[in-house]
C-alpha cells in the first residue's frame, strides 16, 4: 500500500501534469486564432482586437495574457476557446471592413448564448449591420510624413503595421533636409531599430537608385525638400495626400498654409499645439468640431491627449469646479544631454542627471478642446530622467460629493464604454511603473490603486500613465483616418 507521503506526490505530478496539458491546449487554440486573425486582416480588412489590445501580428503567449487581463477587467471568465469560436464564425461572413472587440462579443456570447442556437447565429445577430462589403467603401488615402525625428518614425512604423490590404492609410514619401545615400542609409537603420521601442518587426531595405525605403514591401520615397510650398509631390504619383508635419518648425496658419500650395497634398495635420484658430483635436473628445472646410489641424500635444479624457468623463458625471495638473514627464530632445546653454530656463541643466521643473502649455490647451474648463484648469512639468512614459498627476476638485470606489468605478466605465475606449485604459495593479507603459497604445492608463479622495468628498486626485511617444502617435493615427475618411465599421 503507499504510504501517505507517496499519495501526496503522485496528487501533485498530476495536478503539475494537468496544468501543463491545459495550458498547451490554451497555445494551440491561441495559435489557431492567430491564423483566423491574419485571414481576417489581409483579406477582408477585419481587425480582432481584445477590449482594445492588439490581437494582429502577436504571439500565442500574448494573446493569452490579452485574454487574462480581460477576464479581470470584466470580471468574466472569457476564454481562448470562445474566441476562436466566434473569429471562426466571423472568417465565415462577407463583411465589410471592420474593428472588432471580440472581447466584448466574448462576454456577450457568455451572457446571451442560450438564446441562440449556435455562435453562427450569435455572431451573424450582433454583427448584422457589418454584413455585406458595400456598407463600407473605403478610398486609400496617401500619407506624406514631413520631418523624420522620434514622433516621425513611430508614425511611420504604425502606418506600415496598420497597413493590412492598404485601404486606409498609406505612406507614400517622408521629407526630409537631406537624401544623400547615407542620409538614407542612416535614417533606415534609426527605422530598423529604437533603443525605447525595440527593433521594427519587418523589413526596411535601402534603394539608394531610386532614393527610397522598401519597407515590408512599401515603396517609400525619401524627398529632399527645405521649403514646403516647392515640392511636387505629384512627380512621385503623390495625389490628394495627407501631409503630417512632424517638425514642429511652424505651428501658425500661415507657415502651415506653405504645405497646401505643394501639388499633391490635400490636408495638413500638425503634431504639436496648434497656434492661433487652427483646431486643436483629441481624438475621442472633439474630432468632429470643426468646420468641413477645414484644411489644417493640431493632434495638440501627448499630454494634452493623456488628461483630456479623464477631464471629459469626470466633467461630465461629477463637474469641476478647478483643478491643476503635474505632469512627471520624460525628457525630450531639446533638452541637453549635459550642461549647456539653452534659450529656455533650467532646460540647458542634464537631462538624464536632474529633475528639471518646466512649463506646460497643458493648462491652455484644456480650453480649446474643452471650453467649458477654461479658467478652471492651471499645469506645469517636471522632467524627469526617463526616456519614455510620463504621468500626469490630476489635482480636481469636483462639483458633486464622492469618493474612491464611485471615482474608479466613474473611470472604468470610460474605459469599458462609451467614446473614450481608445483612449482611456484602467489598471487594478499594485504594481504598475513606468516601464510597464512603453508601447501602450491607449492615450492614457488610470491607476486606480493610486486614486485619492479626501474627506470632504470634493477634493480628487488621479493618476494617470501615459506613453508620450507612442500612445500618442497612436492618437495622431486615429483623428489621420478620420481626417482622410478611412475610418472602418466598429464593434466595441
Amino acid at each position: 500500500m503507499p504510504n501517505t507521503k507517496e499519495k501526496t506526490s503522485n496528487s501533485h505530478k498530476n495536478n503539475y501534469e494537468s496544468g501543463l496539458n491545459d495550458w498547451n491546449e490554451q497555445e494551440k487554440a491561441a495559435i489557431e486564432l492567430i491564423s483566423i486573425v491574419g485571414k481576417l486582416w489581409f483579406d477582408k480588412s477585419i481587425e480582432l482586437v481584445i477590449f482594445r489590445l492588439p490581437l494582429v501580428d502577436q504571439s500565442s503567449s500574448v494573446i493569452l495574457n490579452h485574454h487574462h487581463y480581460a477576464q479581470n477587467i470584466i470580471k468574466q471568465p472569457i476564454t481562448i476557446y470562445d474566441t476562436v469560436l466566434l473569429a471562426n464564425e466571423i472568417l465565415k461572413l462577407d463583411m465589410a471592413p471592420a474593428r472588432i472587440d471580440i472581447g466584448r462579443l466574448s462576454s456577450e456570447w457568455l451572457k446571451e448564448k442560450g438564446k441562440y442556437k449556435n455562435g453562427a447565429e450569435f455572431v451573424a445577430d450582433k454583427l448584422g449591420n457589418f454584413i455585406g462589403k458595400d456598407k463600407r467603401r473605403m478610398v486609400p488615402k496617401d500619407v506624406v510624413l514631413y520631418g523624420f525625428g522620434r514622433i516621425g518614425r513611430i508614425i511611420a512604423r504604425e502606418l506600415i503595421t496598420q497597413a493590412g490590404k492598404g485601404e486606409q492609410l498609406r505612406l507614400r514619401a517622408i521629407v526630409t533636409r537631406g537624401n544623400s545615400n547615407e542620409d538614407i542609409s542612416k535614417r533606415a537603420d534609426l527605422l530598423r531599430t529604437d533603443s525605447v521601442h525595440g527593433p521594427f518587426p519587418g523589413t526596411v531595405i535601402e534603394d539608394f537608385e531610386n532614393k527610397a525605403l522598401i519597407v515590408n514591401g512599401h515603396i517609400i520615397h525619401m524627398i529632399s525638400g527645405d521649403n514646403p510650398s516647392e515640392v511636387d509631390y505629384t512627380a512621385y504619383d503623390i495625389k490628394d495626400a495627407l501631409l503630417i508635419d512632424n517638425t514642429g518648425v511652424w505651428r501658425d496658419r500661415k507657415g502651415l498654409e506653405q504645405h497646401l500650395k505643394a501639388k499633391g497634398i490635400d490636408k495638413v495635420l500638425l503634431t504639436a499645439p496648434g497656434k492661433g484658430d487652427i483646431p486643436n483635436i483629441v481624438h475621442g473628445v472633439n474630432h468632429t468640431n470643426y468646420s468641413p472646410e477645414e484644411k489644417i489641424f493640431s493632434a495638440a500635444s501627448c499630454t494634452t491627449n493623456a488628461i483630456i479624457p479623464v477631464l471629459h468623463v469626470i466633467e461630465h458625471t461629477l463637474g469641476i469646479e478647478k483643478g491643476h495638473i503635474e505632469t512627471i514627464h520624460a525628457y525630450t530632445n531639446d533638452q541637453n544631454l549635459l550642461d549647456n546653454y539653452h534659450k529656455k530656463y533650467r532646460r540647458g541643466r542634464s537631462a538624464v542627471l536632474n529633475m528639471v521643473i518646466t512649463e506646460t502649455g497643458a493648462g491652455k490647451a484644456v480650453t480649446k478642446v474643452m471650453p467649458e474648463l477654461e479658467g478652471k484648469i492651471t499645469g506645469n512639468a517636471v522632467r524627469v530622467p526617463v526616456p519614455d512614459v510620463s504621468l500626469a498627476i490630476l489635482h480636481l476638485t469636483v462639483k458633486k460629493d464622492t469618493n474612491k470606489e464611485e471615482v474608479n468605478n466613474i473611470l472604468r466605465h470610460g474605459a469599458l464604454v462609451g467614446n473614450l475606449i481608445e483612449q482611456i485604459q484602467y489598471s487594478e495593479s499594485n504594481e504598475l511603473v513606468s516601464s510597464d507603459l512603453i508601447g501602450n497604445a491607449c492615450a492614457c492608463v488610470v491607476d486606480s490603486p493610486s486614486t485619492i479622495v479626501s474627506n470632504d468628498n470634493r477634493s480628487v486626485v488621479i493618476y494617470a500613465w501615459y506613453d508620450n511617444e507612442f500612445g500618442y502617435c497612436r492618437q495622431v493615427m486615429r483623428f489621420a483616418k478620420h481626417v482622410a475618411d478611412v475610418i472602418r465599421l466598429t464593434y466595441y
